[in-house]
């Protein structure tokens, strides 16, 4: 698992409520999850999307 999937189970929060809140699609939060995608070739606004549910910096989601 990814590290945003550790971080978002930090928080509590479930795919399909981080996918809500960041405002990108289920199937490709559970992608990048699994390492299907690669978040590093993501668009900019997907990862700052994330950071900002997840409360970190978009670095810290890359970089893997």
């Amino acid at each position: 698992m990814q590290r945003y999937g550790c971080q978002r189970k930090l928080y509590g929060l479930s795919q399909s409520e981080l996918a809500r809140e960041a405002g990108i699609n289920l199937r490709t939060l559970q992608q990048y999850e699994i390492g299907a995608k690669d978040i590093n070739k993501a668009v900019a606004a997907t990862v700052l999307s994330l950071s900002k549910v997840l409360k970190c910096r978009p670095e810290d989601l890359c970089g893997e």
